[in-house]
């Protein structure tokens, strides 16, 4: 698996990643909310060149049916070029893709033939409760020193939840990353400030909190997620917790910024209990702690109860539920995704304090089922919700599923599933691509897509 030379998608820097080839193919999480079919990686042909454009070139059906695939990531990436890191010379040819309903992990080799990935090795649930101590394996990072796997669960899937290593090469689990993790409990993403040895993490829930949907009296009693934890990175120890408050609930994405030399980053909160609406934040480094300031507030919009799932028809209103967030490579353009509302917004956020809202599409929504130029006038559902940005920061591609029992609560006629692209100007501005809108067969619904050769949330850098 090592090579003489660094992987050639490996980049020491953002800047000089952003001058990567063009991507070609996009693999997509692909999950069967029923659980009776196996769930696939969907391999999306990207390439405007082709023939076969905007289309689902194959799919890589899993073993087993129930798995809930969810987000996943490469085996290693550019950080493998950071001074401290033990394998410089390691491959991104693996797909490590955890199932967060099953606790089963996937690794996919692409190497031979990306555009047909070859299962190599599962770790079955029991493994990756016995080595690792957790279940419900959530994010995927590939870091300096191995693969990080953040995991909401204990090894009976209850608290705390926390964050696994596993080897890049073997695919072993090493066990539980941290030694003192403080008052944390609640698990979600994870991720660094590599120039600033620091580990950041958010908070969900537990399995019994969402596995069978959101449950109203945990949400309206503010008993979600609602914390950032900030870790020594080496040391492997909690030093900070920056509470949002209860009303805050569901602090999820964490983007830190790609430069290493800036201690800064965006997470979202879903949703706030005062008024529905949906938050942005920034985290900084503040003398020698970390703090915390809220950017951007997207309300709730007003609408007819009638055209209300019945968990909203109460409040007579559509909350924007920001369910993702997304940072280009240059760290000029945050993108955020309205799932409930149907927006898919574009921030400059070059004053990580003063965002300017800098371009907006809208598809799908709760209410408005905002159609694209290529459904002929249909109306869609879902609405954006994982998004990625290529390298070049020069086109977004987003899904429409969150995860299967959430959906029927906010989507109760059942959420068809489809991708897009838009097309982003260097200045600002987004536009919908007319030619490229994938509709997901019946049996399935997309969530995570990662971008060949690495993309905006998959890498981290050591260099400016």
């Amino acid at each position: 698996m090592a090579t003489w030379t660094p992987d050639p998608t490996f980049y020491p820097s953002p800047r000089m990643a952003m001058k990567a080839p063009h991507e070609t193919i996009a693999y997509v999480a692909s999950f069967d909310p029923s659980r009776q079919v196996p769930d696939a990686i969907a391999v999306i042909d990207v390439d405007p060149e082709s023939a076969s454009y905007s289309q689902l070139l194959n799919n890589v059906a899993m073993p087993n049916a129930g798995d809930e695939l969810h987000h996943f990531g490469w085996n290693a990436c550019s950080s493998c070029l950071c001074p401290n890191a033990p394998h410089p010379h390691a491959e991104r040819r693996y797909l490590v893709v955890p199932g967060l309903r099953s606790s089963r992990i996937h690794i996919l080799d692409t190497k031979a033939d990306p555009r047909n990935p070859k299962i190599v090795r599962v770790l079955e649930p029991a493994e990756v409760a016995e080595k690792a101590g957790y279940t419900r394996p959530h994010t995927v990072h590939c870091g300096p020193e191995g693969i990080y796997v953040a995991a909401l669960g204990n090894a009976e899937g209850e608290a705390p939840g926390g964050i696994f290593l596993m080897d890049h090469e073997t695919f072993d689990i090493r066990g539980q990353w941290e030694i003192d993790r403080g008052p944390q409990q609640l698990s979600y993403d994870a991720w660094w400030h590599l120039g600033h040895d620091t580990l950041v993490t958010s908070e969900w829930g537990l399995p019994a909190t969402f596995e069978n949907g959101l449950v109203p009296e945990i949400l309206l009693g503010g008993k979600y997620g609602h914390k950032l934890h900030f870790w020594d990175l080496h040391t492997r120890k909690h030093k900070q917790e920056i509470d949002f408050g209860a009303e805050n609930q569901l602090v999820f994405e964490l983007r830190p910024a790609h430069d290493p030399t800036k201690a800064y980053g965006f997470v979202n909160s879903v949703i706030s209990l005062n008024d529905l609406s949906a938050s942005i934040w920034t985290w900084y480094r503040d003398g020698d702690a970390w703090s915390v300031k809220k950017i951007i507030e997207i309300p709730a919009e007003p609408a007819n109860p009638d055209l209300l799932p019945p968990m909203l028809k109460g409040f007579g209103a559509v909350p924007p539920l920001v369910t993702d967030i997304d940072l280009s490579m240059d760290d000029r353009f945050l993108y955020v995704a309205c799932w409930g509302t149907g927006d898919l917004r574009q921030y400059d956020v070059s004053d990580p304090f003063a965002p300017k809202l800098t371009g907006t599409v809208r598809i799908g929504g709760i209410v408005s089922r905002e159609s694209h130029p290529k459904a002929a006038g249909r109306n869609l559902n879902g609405g954006p919700q994982m998004v990625e940005v290529s390298r070049d920061g020069r086109r977004v591609y987003f899904t429409n599923s969150l995860y299967g029992a959430i959906d029927e609560q906010f989507y109760p006629d059942g959420l068809k599933g489809w991708m897009v692209k838009l097309d982003a100007s260097p200045e600002g501005g987004i536009e919908f691509d007319p030619r490229f809108l994938v509709e997901w067969p019946s049996t399935h619904r997309p969530h995570q897509v990662r971008l060949e050769g690495g993309d905006c949330s998959s890498d981290s850098y050591c260099y400016p």
